[in-house]
Order: C-alpha cells, then sequence, then structure tokens
C-alpha cells in the first residue's frame, strides 16, 4: 500500500500527539487530592491567619482546587495514580514587606505523608511543634520554621529521618534538651542544624558528635553546657556562642584532628578555659575564628606558617577579647583584617608588622585596650580614613590622637593605665593589682 504523502503524515502526527496530550490533561485532570491530605490543609488553613498586612491565605477558599493554593505543590501519588499527594508546602511569602502568620500548627501536619519540603516563613506561629511530625513525614528533606513564637520541645520524632538535610528552627523559643540523634550519625543526610536564638534549649554535644556529617551547626544563644568534643571534619560553620559551655578546647582541636574545612568558629560568651590551641589558629580555610568573653588564659601560639597558607589574609576576623590571655600579640596576625586582642593581660610592645599593618590599610580594625602593652611602633604613613585602632588603657603614651581616634564610645577609659599598674614585672601580676574586667 502506497504511504501518503508527507503532509497527510505530518498532520496524522499533530494529530496523535495532541490526543496524547489531551489524553494525559485528561489524566491529571480527572486525578484528586487525597482525602487525608486535603484534611490536613483544612486543618492549616483553620489553624493559621495571615497577620495584618499579608495575604498570603487569598487563594486558599473553596472556589479553588487545593493543590492551586498557595505554597502548595502536588505530585501523583506512587501507589494510586488517581490520586495527588502534597510534597511540597510552603506557608507565608518570605517577602520582606509580609509580616507573616500566625496561629498555630496542627497536628494533621503529620498525615501529609508525602511531603518533602515544609517551610513556614517567619512571622507570630505559636504553640509547639505536633510531637509526631517525624514519625509521619518521613520523607523530609527540608524543614525550616525559623523566626516565629513556636514553645516546647523539638519533637525526638526529628532525629533518624533517612532524607533530612536541613532543620532550621532557630529564632523561636523552644525549650528543653536538643534530640541527642541530630548530632549524631544517626542522622545521616543532616547537613545543616540551626538551632540558634532560642534560649531555653538544652543538653550536651555527644562526644560521638565527631562522626557526624554535618556541614553547619548554629547552637548560639540556648543553654547548651558540658565540654566541647572533637568537631566533625565535614563542618565549616559551628557556633555555640552564648551559652554555658566549659573546659579547655584540647579535646576538639588539641589532637591533631582539627577538622580541616572549618571556616566559621564562634565560642564566645562561653566559659571555655585554659589557652586556646595553637590548632586552632592552623585551620586551612578559617576566615572567622570569635572566642571572645571566656576564660582563656595563657599567651596565644600561632604557627609560624599559619598567615601564609594563601594568598589572600587568610582571616577576616579575630576576636579573642575579653579573656585573661597574657604574652604579647603574635606578630603572625598582622594578616588579620580585623583584630580585637583587647580588654585582656597581654604585655610587651606591639609588633611592627601588626602596626604597617594597620597603616598600610590591610588591617581595618586593630582593637587593644585595656591591656598591659609597653609600645606601639609608628610608621611614617598617615592613618587610613578607614582604620579602626584603639590603644588606650595600656602601659605606654599613646603615640598619636588616632591611637584612641577609633576606640569604641562605650569601652572604657581612653586615657593610658595608671603607672602603679605597669609597675610589675609580668602583665599577670599587673592584672591581680589592677583588675581589669
Amino acid at each position: 500500500m502506497a504511504l501518503p504523502p508527507p503532509q497527510l503524515r505530518f498532520f496524522f502526527v499533530v494529530v496523535v500527539v495532541v490526543v496524547v496530550e489531551v489524553l494525559g490533561s485528561s489524566t491529571a485532570w480527572a486525578a484528586t487530592l487525597q482525602e487525608r491530605d486535603a484534611a490536613a490543609l483544612r486543618d492549616v488553613r483553620a489553624g493559621l491567619r495571615d497577620l495584618p498586612g499579608s495575604r498570603f491565605f487569598e487563594s486558599w477558599d473553596d472556589a479553588t482546587t487545593p493543590c492551586d493554593y498557595a505554597g502548595v505543590v502536588c505530585e501523583p501519588d506512587e501507589d494510586d495514580p488517581a490520586a495527588l499527594r502534597v510534597s511540597v508546602l510552603t506557608l507565608g511569602t518570605g517577602l520582606a514587606d509580609s509580616p507573616g502568620l500566625a496561629g498555630t500548627l496542627p497536628a494533621s501536619l503529620a498525615s501529609l505523608t508525602a511531603l518533602t519540603d515544609l517551610v513556614l516563613y517567619p512571622g507570630r506561629v505559636s504553640g509547639s511543634i505536633p510531637a509526631d511530625i517525624g514519625s509521619g513525614l518521613r520523607r523530609l528533606r527540608l524543614l525550616s520554621m525559623a523566626g516565629n513564637q513556636l514553645t516546647g520541645q523539638i519533637p525526638e520524632s526529628l532525629a533518624g529521618l533517612p532524607d533530612l538535610h536541613t532543620l532550621d528552627l532557630g529564632n523561636n523559643r523552644l525549650d528543653g534538651t536538643i534530640p541527642c540523634g541530630l548530632l549524631l550519625p544517626s542522622s545521616p543526610s543532616l547537613k545543616v542544624l540551626i538551632l540558634a536564638n532560642n534560649d531555653g534549649l538544652s543538653g550536651q554535644i555527644p562526644d560521638q558528635f565527631y562522626s557526624s556529617q554535618l556541614f553547619h551547626v548554629d547552637l548560639s544563644r540556648n543553654s547548651v553546657t558540658g565540654t566541647l568534643p572533637l568537631l566533625p571534619q565535614t563542618v565549616r560553620y559551628f557556633s555555640v556562642a552564648a551559652n554555658s559551655m566549659q573546659g579547655s578546647l584540647d579535646s576538639a582541636f588539641g589532637n591533631g584532628s582539627a577538622p580541616v574545612d572549618l571556616a566559621f568558629l564562634d565560642l564566645s560568651m562561653n566559659n571555655f578555659s585554659g589557652s586556646i590551641p595553637r590548632e586552632v589558629f592552623a585551620l586551612p580555610s578559617a576566615s572567622s575564628l570569635l572566642l571572645s568573653r571566656n576564660n582563656f588564659t595563657g599567651p596565644i601560639a600561632v604557627p609560624a606558617s599559619a598567615s601564609a597558607h594563601s594568598a589572600t589574609p587568610p582571616w577576616s576576623v579575630v576576636d579573642v577579647s575579653h579573656n585573661g590571655i597574657t604574652g604579647e600579640v603574635p606578630e603572625e596576625l598582622a594578616a588579620v583584617e580585623s583584630l580585637y586582642v583587647n580588654n585582656n593581660r597581654m604585655s610587651g610592645e606591639v609588633p611592627e608588622a601588626v602596626a604597617r599593618s594597620v597603616f598600610a590599610g590591610r588591617m581595618t580594625t586593630f582593637y587593644a585596650q585595656h591591656n598591659f602593652l609597653t609600645g606601639f611602633p609608628v610608621p611614617p604613613l598617615p592613618l587610613p580614613d578607614s582604620a579602626a585602632l584603639c590603644l588606650s588603657y595600656n602601659c605606654m603614651d599613646l603615640p598619636s590622637p588616632s591611637a584612641a581616634d577609633g576606640c569604641p564610645i562605650i569601652g572604657g577609659p581612653l586615657e593610658s593605665r595608671p603607672a602603679d599598674q605597669c609597675h610589675s614585672t609580668t602583665a599577670a601580676d599587673a592584672g591581680s593589682s589592677g583588675g581589669d574586667g
């Protein structure tokens, strides 16, 4: 039989494609949201409301199918192609001009068992997180409810979820013990853990913490206690600032197994003591080292090669202020962009390399006030307008007016330290008579 002409063959192909697309659209149109998921969305709408100025729930009405609601993404049910399941639920817009949502979260959230992403944008949602949310939402990859007013405990059911990558519950009012499983290899996919600014979260970091695969950990501004164990080699961002941790850092950095990729370290505002291990300053990727307001003592030991491990200055910020550190300012810290060694018991003359870095504009901030430093070599250069230099309340005459111009407004006296506090041969002895905070 002769083949039809090319034009007719093309027509047949177009007809077949159109029929397939229509049938496919008909199948998708015929699929309906599983009733359990639809009921959970109704509970969400009943429990939450727009704050004045927010218009998120405008599309959540009877004239709109649930899968067309703002923030709802549906996919075919793996077990029943005629049914749809909610796979992504985003509550709120996250826009800067939107105040977010208020209300409480329904327990039926846990029945959205196909959910992979659950995001609650910042607002005033209060009440507790449903206790069995992790038991029901076993497919979760992302859970973010930061910036609300959630109370109660972090559900234990969130620990050990096989696919959970990011858990962000920061900036709420949660309390109770942090589930230990979130900090252990029992949560194998978890890479980002943010529980900051809850104030009431407590517990200790387990000794097996080093074997987790976490990448970003922020437990700052809580009530975490205990010592700091060895950190995972995978972690790049780690903060436990403003907690109640104590002890030395030897177990975290002193055994030669320091995390090689750590870029941001914040241990400030705790009760850590002992000397700062030299391994801290040898972290090859570190850009921010924040260790202020602890009880560290002894001199700062910086490996000679630390400041030369990259073509650019390796540290953007080093802050060891408000401790009991003695000894001299290490010359190797001339590579820091912003260096804070103030409110310690450091002595000796500031290295010329540090002074030249300040006057050359490479170091933009050098705070060394409230120590027992005896000199600061001033290079024959004008101080850049961008530089902040503060040398007040030391055992030296200020080398120039600019040595106090950069001092913070609230930072104590701007003159030199009284001579009777500088007569001792060691800064530690002088400190016992002078009483620095």
